[in-house]
């Protein structure tokens, strides 16, 4: 049965919109109120948030029933943009001093939020829905990285974390990635003789062009491909682009995880 990630979407979405934080419990203190039993509030609220409360139903009860009534509505309709921005705060410099003002329900939905964490909780998950069928066909461009030897732990992760940032369309880091996973790739393949010169010449700091330099050489020591070193600095270069020029494209990422891909093929020969 074929998955249907909009009807997930949907499906999400309605359950949001119900069970938005804050929703049932504006609607009760509306309905408290409109039904004259408002002092049931006074054994679930502080002290000091009842009597304020009250004060401000007592100026006009009408007012105050329609009041808690469209906070409720707007934290229905409100909760998705407000999950979306919860999450969004987290990911970029918040400049103090220039945040516009929250809306009272935003406040009162983060208050009551503050435990529960349904805002972040909804915002991550409709992010991972939607990225679904993009990162769907950025797969299908791959094939298995089939190698003839076994490389290291660090390396498999590596490549796995590279992989998967460039699935979920974080280019940048999918490139950075990909350096690391050759440069540990590499080190893995040096001779102990070489690996010491190495060590030492660059201090332990060798990046993926130093190891390059070297492997190109002492390609016969090494015995690595000699196609290696001209497709890894295919890598290295968008590597640096994307650490030193910018953010990488699409097409770029790709690019450059298939070189490393093929890179390691060349490497991991027996």
């Amino acid at each position: 049965m074929a998955m249907d990630i909009g009807r997930l979407e949907d499906e999400l979405l309605q359950m949001s919109v119900m069970d938005a934080p804050g929703r049932e419990f504006c609607e009760s203190i509306a309905e408290l109120a409109r039904t004259g039993r408002f002092a049931q509030l006074r054994d679930v609220l502080p002290a000091i948030v009842y009597d304020e409360l009250w004060a401000r139903y007592q100026e006009d009860p009408a007012a105050f029933v329609a009041g808690w009534r469209r906070l409720a509505h707007d934290m229905r309709q409100g909760f998705v943009q407000h999950s979306r921005q919860r999450l969004t705060s987290l990911t970029r410099l918040q400049q103090a001093g220039e945040t516009a003002p929250t809306p009272a329900w935003q406040e009162i939905q983060r208050a009551l939020d503050s435990q529960q964490n349904d805002l972040l909780r909804a915002a991550f998950a409709l992010e991972l829905l939607e990225l679904i069928e993009p990162a769907v066909m950025r797969a299908t461009y791959l094939r298995e990285c089939v190698v003839a030897a076994a490389s290291s732990e660090d390396a498999d992760r590596y490549l796995d974390e590279a992989t998967r940032c460039y699935f979920f369309g974080l280019y940048t880091a999918c490139a950075v990635m990909c350096r690391s996973v050759l440069e540990e790739a590499i080190k893995q393949k040096l001779p102990p003789s070489l690996l010491r010169l190495v060590h030492t010449r660059y201090r332990n700091t060798a990046t993926l062009g130093n190891l390059l330099h070297e492997v190109n050489n002492n390609l016969q020591l090494t015995g690595i491909d000699a196609d290696f070193p001209r497709i890894a600095n295919q890598v290295n270069d968008t590597g640096k682009k994307a650490v030193h020029q910018g953010l990488l494209s699409e097409d770029e990422a790709r690019q450059c995880l298939q070189s490393a891909r093929e890179a390691l093929q060349l490497l991991l020969r027996p």
